[in-house]
């Protein structure tokens, strides 16, 4: 080859290679840093927005900047179940999804779908952050996921266009809810007619009457300006929902092994804030609401968990043996 034009090779390769070795962060530079997406269905305004923000911050301070997470809100990747999957795919880094999402591919975990499974949150917390935990994270690196957290949309209540005041009341109310078997027994145990709806499509139908309550944290009453369209909040607390973080083992592979630990604490410090912020959102928005002109109701829980104790048993509901003694150790926690 003319030395003239193997010269002209050269200058023209080093350039490149420096590059290369930059961008595989040979030097140090901020190339090194790994970043990650976490994906959520909730908008910007929601407190759990706000709790996956402080997570992104935790880990970047725990790990001085050497990992960040770029939170995409509002269902700009997708929706939860489709999420999840893309991250079992190793197509998606972080998901986030409620518990009920999980039980598609983890069958077990529907003993976590039980309405009326805890007396309060202290309680619901002890499940995840101990036996039940460690059965789902378990579970769940079979499906080519790491659990790295638990958020949490908490008790849910009831909404209404009515007052709803004891169980009588719930006799023909059409009420939207999960898609899920066990919440909607429940209110057909109650005498009303549940009906599973997308949660975008509750508000319109509130309005034009085709259904005359909804049920979701206190907060989401005011978040989604439910009160405007239903002017009753009963307090049911007839579910509690996790709000699970669950990242792909590809991506959990990509962070040194020093930094893992470190990692994990870090997203579990930023799920704590949000139970934190969770709770706050509620208290502000039961203030907000009844400024609204919304009318708070008590009603009598337990002819509540009777009527559906009574229909769970008749249904022939059974949940896994392991699962549910886990769970029970979470409930002696008072």
């Amino acid at each position: 080859m003319n030395k003239k034009v193997l010269a002209a090779l050269v200058a023209v390769m080093v350039p490149f290679s420096l590059a290369a070795c930059s961008a595989n962060g040979g030097d140090g530079s901020s190339d090194d840093v790994i970043k990650f997406q976490l994906s959520m269905t909730d908008n910007k305004s929601s407190n759990y927005y706000q709790g996956a923000a402080t997570i992104a911050e935790e880990v970047e301070k725990a790990t001085d900047g050497r990992i960040q997470i770029n939170v995409v809100a509002g269902g700009g990747l997708g929706d939860e179940r489709g999420t999840l999957e893309m991250a079992m795919n190793g197509d998606l880094d972080i998901a986030t999804a409620a518990n009920p999402i999980f039980t598609n591919w983890i069958p077990e975990m529907s003993a976590l779908d039980q309405p009326f499974l805890f007396d309060n949150a202290e309680q619901a917390h002890a499940a995840v952050d101990g036996e039940v935990g460690e059965l789902i994270e378990t579970a769940a690196s079979e499906k080519g996921l790491h659990i790295l957290g638990y958020m949490e949309s908490g008790f849910r209540n009831v909404f209404s266009t009515k007052p709803i005041t004891e169980i009588s009341d719930f006799n023909g109310v059409t009420i939207r809810t999960m898609q899920n078997k066990y919440h909607m027994a429940a209110f057909d145990a109650f005498g009303a007619q549940p009906e599973a709806l997308p949660a975008g499509d509750q508000f319109t139908a509130l309005q034009q009457g085709t259904i005359d309550a909804a049920e979701n944290a206190t907060a989401n009453m005011l978040a989604s300006r439910l009160f405007e369209v239903t002017r009753h909040h009963t307090t049911t607390e007839h579910a509690f929902v996790y709000i699970l973080i669950a990242m792909s083992d590809k991506a959990w592979n990509k962070i040194p092994t020093d930094l893992q630990p470190v990692f994990q604490d870090a997203v579990r410090r930023g799920a704590e804030a949000q139970r934190g912020y969770l709770a706050e959102a509620n208290e502000t928005a039961a203030v907000s609401l009844q400024a609204e002109g919304v009318e708070f109701h008590e009603t009598d829980r337990t002819s509540l968990v009777a009527a559906y104790e009574a229909t769970s048993e008749e249904r022939g509901f059974t949940f896994d043996p392991k699962w549910t003694a886990a769970i029970d150790k979470a409930r002696t926690n008072k």
